[in-house]
């Protein structure tokens, strides 16, 4: 069973950054898309960000693909997304998850996850 465990939330400034991670447990991290999601309080879950398998392809929500990072590090099991200019509207709790593919951040939300971590909270004040 896959188990994603997501860390790094906190509080931030507005206009400050922060660094978020998520580690895969067992041996399949490198076959699976990885992507990041988030969800404020009484709205949608939205995408942020996702990564091929390889690493190779990086996709990124139109909102924060100027600001944004996403990586992953195959010999730990371990994908970061990296926020910078954070905005006070990006109070949300983020999560992260699996997916066998992932066709674009258009249909991110249609996309078939397979497993989702916890998430972690990141708040960001003015």
């Amino acid at each position: 069973q896959l188990q994603l465990v997501e860390s790094g939330g906190g509080s931030a400034q507005a206009n400050g950054s922060v660094t978020l991670s998520c580690k895969m447990s067992g041996d399949r991290f490198n076959i699976f898309w990885m992507g990041w999601f988030r969800q404020a309080l009484g709205k949608e879950r939205e995408g942020v960000a996702a990564i091929s398998p390889s690493g190779a392809s990086e996709l990124y929500a139109d909102g924060v693909k100027d600001r944004s990072r996403i990586s992953r590090n195959k010999r730990a099991n371990t994908m970061s997304l990296e926020l910078s200019s954070l905005r006070p509207e990006e109070t949300a709790t983020y999560y992260c998850a699996a997916a066998d593919y992932v066709g674009g951040m258009q249909g991110i939300g249609a996309t078939h996850f397979e497993a989702w971590g916890q998430g972690t909270r990141v708040t960001v004040s003015s």
